[in-house]
């Protein structure tokens, strides 16, 4: 038998309907582009795809994850409540110690000052005596402040003499340390603290000008005047008075603290 094959029958193919082209702006296409490229790029960083990886699901509830960070929180809290225990007890255990030791080192400071006073009053004479040389010095100081070593001093006014001249009469007048010393009212006359007057006997009759020249070499010297020149018919001398000022720089100085 002979089969025949009918050809299947054609077809035609189904035209879809024509869909109208939307027309949009450039720039907002390129603007939504942009923020679905965004969107896709955050997805991923939040949660990476894995290839081949075990699969795996979080089927614990929602509580049990919030008590788990809760615990992990409080035990952070803890653990700073216990090392700050810790500080608190190690600074106590520190201040303990010092104060310890300042005690100790406070007696025994103690114990040294009750053995040096013990000491000191087996030399209570000694420091008695200290005592009244201390006032005795002082005294002295005062005292000798305005004292002038007269010997020394008129051993100079014989040296300022003109040979064969000879002092036979002083009088001296001088500064006392309970009160000022009297000056005089002449504003061209220098301060003084001592005046001495005296008598020489010259058996020429001097030369007035070269002798008061020689005078102004003696210490603490101020200014001089010749009272008067007398002489003397009997033995042919000559008597001249002079007086002489004399300023603080002729204090010896014996007693001040300058030459101990």
């Amino acid at each position: 038998m002979t089969e025949i094959l009918e050809k299947p029958a054609r077809t035609k193919p189904t035209r879809r309907p024509k869909q109208r082209a939307v027309r949009m702006p450039v720039a907002r296409i390129a603007a939504e582009q942009g923020e679905r490229s965004k969107q896709q790029q955050r997805r991923g960083a939040a949660k990476a795809l894995v290839l081949g990886g075990v699969p795996r699901v979080d089927l614990l509830p929602t509580e049990v994850l919030v008590d788990r960070r809760q615990q992990a929180v409080a035990r952070r809290a803890w653990l700073g409540v216990v090392v700050i225990a810790a500080v608190a007890v190690l600074g106590v255990g520190a201040a303990t110690v010092t104060n310890v030791a300042s005690s100790q080192q406070l007696r025994i400071a103690q114990a040294q000052s009750t053995s040096l006073l013990q000491r000191q009053g087996q030399y209570a004479e000694v420091r008695d005596v200290e005592k009244r040389t201390g006032l005795v010095q002082a005294a002295q100081a005062v005292g000798g402040s305005t004292e002038i070593d007269w010997s020394t001093y008129l051993e100079q006014v014989q040296d300022s003499l003109p040979s064969g001249v000879s002092i036979s009469g002083i009088d001296v007048d001088s500064a006392s340390p309970l009160s000022a010393y009297a000056q005089a009212m002449t504003p061209l006359e220098g301060a003084r603290v001592a005046t001495l007057g005296f008598e020489a006997d010259s058996p020429s009759l001097p030369s007035v000008p070269d002798w008061l020249d020689s005078v102004h070499r003696l210490p603490g010297f101020v200014d001089a005047n010749v009272d008067a020149v007398t002489l003397d018919e009997t033995s042919g001398h000559y008597t001249v008075k002079m007086t002489l000022h004399i300023d603080d720089t002729a204090f010896d100085g014996r007693y001040s603290e300058k030459t101990k």
